[in-house]
């Protein structure tokens, strides 16, 4: 087994860092894809909070209304 020239140490450098970079895209790849997920759920949460709002005004303008209606029997 002949000993690395710095030819040879230059190549497993070069190689190590690649792998490193490569790694690193992959990982932020993966966590883009976890974000995109995360901000989907946020964003149907956000839609049922808002439909469930809409719906307590609704009822609330219901409850005024019949609240007027009493008071304008009495």
């Amino acid at each position: 087994m002949a000993p690395l020239t710095i030819e040879g140490v230059t190549l497993a450098v070069i190689i190590g860092t690649l792998a490193s970079i490569v790694y690193s895209l992959r990982v932020l790849v993966l966590m883009e894809r976890r974000i995109s997920r995360i901000d989907l759920n946020i964003e149907r949460m956000a839609s049922k909070i808002a439909e469930e709002e809409v719906k307590i005004e609704k009822e609330e303008k219901q409850i005024e209304s019949s609240l007027t209606k009493k008071k304008a029997k009495k």
